[in-house]
């Protein structure tokens, strides 16, 4: 109970503050509804509404603020009309076909008996589009992750490639993904490489940089008095890296692992935009932005800091376990 209150009262303030934030976001566009609807409303023309700050408005047109909660389309959501549109894409879908069953043939409901495992894979579920994000992800993590221990392992062995490659890793991160994501994945589709390694390489871009960099320091963290510890025990330096450095970087390594699978993510999403992709939560965000269909748009959002939150959580688990059994578990 003493961790969940702190939790609950975290995503109580998110939500006091989004719904707060509803009517100023969408007010403006509420306003021009009701005056194209011939309302008294103050300014009555739009050219005035314009020039006139926020709060004015707000003060003087209240009668417009339930317009404002309740906009068809609006700037921003209420939270509970995300949640049902998550809901209804996810358990709800799921619920219906456990007793009508889902046809890809006529697109309608039929009593098919495995509709309940269709429409997990149906294109309509977020579950479907979480996967297709997921996936990449999980390729492009774990491509990043061993590049960027490789890097750091060489990094700290050798000083030629501590002084010309830590530089370049720093520099790479430099470059904006929205300009090279475009570049990677039209040269790949040029070569005939398509599905999911392009996505993957824009992922492993994003995640490798925190592991490199979080692995030399963890590398290097050993004392001056514990490496020479180990030579006087005569140790080899593969004893020295597998008895003392390893062991001692793992902290600063789960770390890392844990920004590089959120950026890990942001990259399969960002990769996913450029490609026209049908699938993925960057497809439902491309979609919704192209519809102006806010709601889908935050409840994209919402899933894929779901799924980070859970590939975290996953990571958090690991590193608790490794740790408690090698004894370095604080």
């Amino acid at each position: 109970m003493r961790n969940i209150l702190p939790i609950l009262t975290i995503v109580a303030a998110i939500l006091g503050i989004w719904l707060a934030a509803v009517a100023p976001m969408n007010f403006r566009l509420a306003l021009d509804a009701a005056t194209r609807a011939g309302e008294d409303v103050m300014p009555a023309t739009p050219d005035e509404q314009g020039e006139t700050g926020l709060v004015r408005l707000m003060l003087d047109n209240p009668s417009v603020l339930p317009a404002a909660y309740n906009f068809e389309r609006p700037r921003l959501p209420q939270p509970q009309w995300v949640l049902v549109e998550i809901y209804e894409n996810t358990v709800g879908l799921a619920r219906r076909c456990e007793w009508q069953g889902w046809s890809d043939e006529n697109d309608n409901w039929t009593g098919l008996s495995d509709g309940c495992l269709r429409v997990v894979a149906h294109n309509r579920s977020l579950l479907f589009h979480a996967w297709q994000t997921m996936a990449p992800t999980l390729l492009g993590f774990a491509i990043g992750t061993g590049l960027g221990i490789l890097l750091a392992v060489g990094i700290v062995h050798n000083r030629a490639m501590d002084l010309g490659v830590m530089p370049w890793a720093i520099a790479s991160q430099t470059i904006p993904i929205l300009a090279i994501a475009p570049m990677v994945i039209v040269v790949l589709n040029a070569v005939g490489v398509q599905g999911l390694l392009p996505k993957s390489l824009i992922s492993s871009y994003l995640s490798f940089f925190p592991v490199v960099v979080g692995m030399v320091k963890g590398l290097r963290s050993p004392g001056a008095m514990d490496l020479d510890l180990m030579r006087t025990y005569s140790a080899s330096n593969s004893q020295i890296f597998w008895k003392l450095r390893l062991p001692a970087s793992l902290p600063y390594l789960f770390a890392s692992l844990k920004v590089g699978i959120a950026a890990a993510l942001v990259g399969t999403i960002v990769a996913e935009l450029p490609t026209g992709a049908r699938f993925g939560l960057g497809a439902r965000l491309l979609t919704g932005s192209y519809y102006g269909q806010t709601v889908q748009i935050w409840a994209a959002l919402l899933m894929a800091a779901v799924c980070a939150a859970v590939l975290v959580w996953i990571i958090t688990a690991v590193e608790k376990r490794l740790l408690t059994k090698m004894g370095l578990a604080r």
